[in-house]
């Protein structure tokens, strides 16, 4: 496949997935957030900040070391791309990084409390333990991002993390999967906060990973 082709189709898989999120309700007021999609080499493609009404092509590729290789971004863009550099670097099979400022998700960021796993969609959805909370840094700073590499290599199975004080980062192998976390992420902080009005959330038993992953599987045989 043409490099063209690859970026044509990537671009259209990161509208699709900013469309979703806005459709699923998730995202913030100001509708900020900003996507990416792994390329082949050290690059990527990055929405230019907001991303609400998303076209193809107002994305640009930028490349691990930072500079904008096709295409233009704002500063308070170009200021996040050692954050989404950090992860593809981290995680060579992530293929799309998401980061929102989802209300109910970041509310446990400005909180610094980690949202456990207690609803299934979050465990089906690649999320099958608590998203921890990456100590606050300015963002895209290098405090900002060693301590989201930190944690990464702390929890090497972790699909996402919380920005103190500030929002949530996703990541999975395509923007698709990282879009649906998002929204499974942000229902489970909605009913975290909505449970602990009538008692607090109760914990999934032990086994439940593996009751859902046996589920599934008798499902597609």
């Amino acid at each position: 496949m043409s490099d063209a082709y690859v970026r044509g189709m990537r671009a259209g898989q990161l509208v699709e997935a900013a469309e979703g999120l806005f459709t699923a309700g998730v995202m913030s007021h100001s509708g900020h957030a900003n996507l990416s999609a792994r390329l082949d080499g050290e690059r990527y493609l990055l929405t230019p900040g907001h991303v609400r009404g998303l076209r193809a092509g107002q994305l640009a590729t930028v490349g691990f070391d930072g500079r904008v290789l096709e295409g233009e971004l704002r500063s308070v863009s170009a200021e996040i791309t050692s954050m989404h550099t950090a992860v593809y670097r981290d995680r060579p099979q992530v293929g799309a990084v998401i980061h929102t400022h989802s209300p109910a998700a970041t509310a446990f960021a400005v909180a610094h409390r980690p949202l456990p796993c207690r609803t299934e969609p979050m465990l089906r959805f690649g999320q099958a333990e608590e998203v921890p909370v990456v100590p606050w840094g300015p963002r895209g700073s290098d405090v900002s991002v060693r301590g989201i590499v930190e944690v990464l290599k702390r929890r090497p199975t972790t699909s996402a993390v919380l920005l103190a004080n500030h929002g949530l980062l996703v990541f999975g192998p395509d923007a698709a999967a990282a879009a649906q976390l998002v929204v499974a992420i942000e229902e489970s902080a909605e009913a975290e906060i909505a449970a602990a009005a009538i008692g607090g959330a109760v914990d999934f038993p032990a086994d439940a990973l593996e009751a859902v992953r046996l589920s599934a599987a008798r499902v597609a045989s």
